[in-house]
């Protein structure tokens, strides 16, 4: 059970209830329950929502590499919601069952990408200018903060979820 009660869908307010219903059409959001729980400050929900449509549909970065740097950050904050849903097609369940950031299975850009959202979800002190001259192989700068403004707000959305029981 929650944490903090459910608003109700009908009780949202428009605009709110608008964003999650493009939320999950696109599959950016797999439950509205989370979104019932910060529906209590709307403004603020509104705001987080809008900021992880931008980063999927205004995005620098290919949809299979977020959805595995996603992927992999679920795993860290044991987050079972985050864990069982799937946001993209281009990734499998074998990679899914994988997620090593040494595996052949995948380039050495999502290797990059997966070593980093490791570390940026499990032990940040340790992400060094070697980390981000091996981002720099691949991504541009942009993509780079891209990478890590995608992985905050992946890791604060299921540290939250998981604390709130919001699932």
């Amino acid at each position: 059970m929650a944490r903090v009660s459910f608003v109700p869908l009908d009780d949202l307010p428009e605009a709110l209830r608008d964003a999650v219903a493009r939320g999950q059409q696109s599959r950016i959001l797999s439950s509205s329950r989370p979104v019932q729980v910060w529906a209590h400050r709307p403004n603020a929900a509104l705001a987080w929502l809008g900021l992880l449509e931008s980063l999927h549909q205004d995005s620098l970065l290919d949809e299979r590499l977020r959805e595995l740097v996603r992927l992999k950050i679920a795993s860290i904050t044991t987050c079972q919601a985050c864990q069982l849903a799937r946001k993209s097609d281009q990734v499998t369940e074998d990679d899914v069952a994988c997620l090593s950031s040494d595996s052949d299975r995948f380039k050495p850009s999502e290797r990059a990408a997966l070593t980093f959202a490791e570390l940026f979800a499990s032990d940040y002190m340790a992400i060094s200018d070697e980390h981000y001259a091996r981002l720099a192989e691949f991504f541009s700068e942009a993509q780079v903060v891209e990478l890590n403004m995608y992985c905050a707000l992946m890791l604060a959305g299921g540290r939250m979820t998981y604390v709130q029981q919001a699932y």
